[in-house]
C-alpha cells in the first residue's frame, strides 16, 4: 500500500461530552465548532434536552450551539436517562445530577450496563448523594441528589472520568473537591475549568478545584481527535511509502502517549503548525513509513494512551522483537474485555500474542496477518485490526463493524482515502 491524502479527524470525543456538559452550566449562549457527532456524544446531547437545555443538533462540521442555565440548571426528566454505549455520559451525568435535589433514573446499551460504576458511585454517595445501583454497582441505577459535603477523595485508579466526575459535583454542588491518582490522567477538564475562572491547582498526583459562584458562556473549537488520528497514522507507518497528513489534531500531552510509544519504536510523526483552543494544544501530524522495533510499556504511561493501546498491539505485531505493555489491567472493563480479546484476535491472525494478568505480551512477525476478528461490538477494536487488514497480503475478516459509528462514524472513508495500491 502507497500512502497518500490529508484528512481532518473528528472532534476529539472526551472533549465534546464536556465542552456540552460545562455549557449546560454557563450563564448563556456557548457555541463549540467541530464537535463530535457521534453516538456517544449523541448521547450527551439528548441527556441534557431530556434535562431541560436547549442543545443544538450534532451533525457533522455544523457546530452546535448550548444554551446554559447556571450552575443548578437540570429540570427532572420524565424518563430514564438513556446513555445508550458511551460510560462518559453515565458517569459525569452522575456527578451532575449528584447536586440536583431531584430523583434521575440512568440506564445504556447491554455493553454499557456490564461495565462497572463503583467508582464513582462510592465516592458520590461519600459527598452525600442517594445511588441505588444494579447488581454489582451497574446500571440501571438512580440517584438523588441534593445538598453535597466537600471531598477530599483517594482514587485506586488514575481516570479522567472519576476525576471529573467528582469536579461536576463540587461544581454544581458548592463545594471544594480535591482527587489524589496513582499518576496524573487526562487534564481535559482541568484545561476547560481552567479557561472558564474555575480555580484549579495540582500538587504532585492530587488535583484540586474550588467551586465557582458562575461560569461563563464560552465560544471555541474542538480539536481533532488524537484517538481518531491514531489509527491513520498508523495506517501511514505501515505503508511501503507515501505518507499520511492529519490536520488540526489535539496534542495534550496527557493523551499523547502514542505518539511517544510510536517514536521508541522507530516512527517519527512531524509535528507543524501548532495552535492553541480552549485550552487545548493542537498540530498537524505528519506519518511516514517506518519500520517498527519492540516496545514496553510501563504502567505509569497507560493513561496517556488507554485508547490506543489495542492499536499498538496490531503495531507490535508487525515490529521486530517481543512488546510488552505492563498495567494495562483498566482494558477489561472498556466496551469490551478488550485486554482477552486483543491477544486472542491477535493470535487468531497468526501472531504470537498472550495476555497474562495485567501484561499483554506481543511477538512481531513478517507473515501477512489472516483470519477473523470478533469486535464484541468495541469500536476500538474493529479500526485497529482494519489497520492490520490493510497490510498487503492480509486476509482480515472483521465479525463487525458497524460499531466505528460510536467515535468515529466516516472512519472506513478516511482509511481508503489515504491508502491506495502499490
Amino acid at each position: 500500500m502507497i500512502a497518500g491524502g490529508e484528512v481532518t479527524v473528528p472532534g476529539d470525543k472526551s472533549i465534546t461530552h464536556r465542552a456540552l456538559f460545562l455549557a449546560s452550566l454557563s450563564g448563556g449562549r456557548c457555541t463549540l465548532r467541530s464537535p463530535l457527532a457521534a453516538g456517544d456524544t449523541r448521547a450527551t446531547a439528548a441527556a441534557l434536552r431530556r434535562l431541560g437545555i436547549r442543545v443544538g443538533r450534532l451533525a457533522e462540521g455544523r457546530p452546535v450551539t448550548v444554551t446554559g442555565g447556571g450552575l443548578r440548571p437540570y429540570r427532572p426528566a420524565t424518563r430514564a436517562l438513556e446513555c445508550h454505549n458511551s460510560g462518559t455520559t453515565a458517569r459525569l451525568l452522575l456527578g451532575l445530577l449528584a447536586g440536583h435535589a431531584f430523583a434521575s433514573r440512568l440506564t445504556g446499551d447491554r455493553s454499557l450496563r456490564r461495565r462497572p460504576m463503583a467508582r464513582v458511585t462510592e465516592p458520590l454517595r461519600a459527598m452525600g448523594a442517594v445511588i441505588h445501583a444494579s447488581e454489582g454497582e451497574r446500571l440501571p441505577l438512580s440517584i438523588r441528589g441534593g445538598a453535597l459535603a466537600p471531598l477530599a477523595w483517594r482514587s485506586p485508579v488514575a481516570s479522567a472520568q472519576v476525576k471529573t466526575t467528582l469536579f461536576f459535583a463540587g461544581l454544581v454542588g458548592g463545594v471544594p473537591v480535591s482527587v489524589t491518582e496513582p499518576v496524573i490522567s487526562r487534564d481535559h477538564t482541568e484545561r476547560l475549568l481552567r479557561l472558564l475562572g474555575v480555580r484549579v491547582t495540582v500538587q504532585g498526583t492530587t488535583t484540586s478545584m474550588e467551586p465557582a459562584d458562575v461560569l461563563p458562556a464560552f465560544d471555541g473549537d474542538i480539536p481533532g481527535d488524537i484517538s481518531s488520528a491514531a489509527y491513520l497514522l498508523a495506517a501511514g507507518v505501515l505503508a511501503e511509502s507515501g505518507e499520511v497528513v492529519v490536520r488540526n489534531v489535539g496534542t495534550n500531552p496527557t493523551r499523547s502517549g502514542f505518539l511517544r510509544a510510536l517514536e521508541r519504536m522507530g516512527a517519527r510523526v512531524e509535528v507543524r503548525d501548532r495552535w492553541v483552543s480552549l485550552g487545548e494544544p493542537g498540530a498537524t501530524l505528519v506519518a511516514r513509513p517506518a519500520p517498527l522495533g519492540c516496545v514496553e510499556v510501563e504502567p505509569d504511561e497507560i493513561p496517556s494512551m488507554v485508547d490506543e493501546v489495542p492499536l499498538l498491539a496490531c503495531l507490535a505485531a508487525r515490529a521486530a522483537g517481543t512488546s510488552v505493555f505492563r498495567g494495562v489491567g483498566e482494558l477489561r472493563v472498556k466496551e469490551s474485555d478488550r485486554l482477552a480479546l486483543v491477544a486472542a484476535n491477535l493470535a487468531a491472525l497468526g501472531v504470537a500474542a498472550r495476555a497474562e494478568g495485567d501484561t499483554l505480551i506481543v511477538e512481531g512477525g513478517e507473515a501477512p496477518p489472516r483470519g477473523r476478528v470478533v469486535t464484541a461490538g468495541d469500536h476500538r477494536l474493529a479500526m485497529a485490526f482494519a489497520v492490520l487488514r490493510a497490510i498487503p497480503g492480509a486476509d482480515v475478516e472483521l465479525d463487525d463493524s458497524r460499531s466505528v459509528a460510536i467515535s468515529y462514524p466516516n472512519f472506513f472513508r478516511d482509511l481508503s482515502s489515504v491508502l491506495h495500491p502499490s
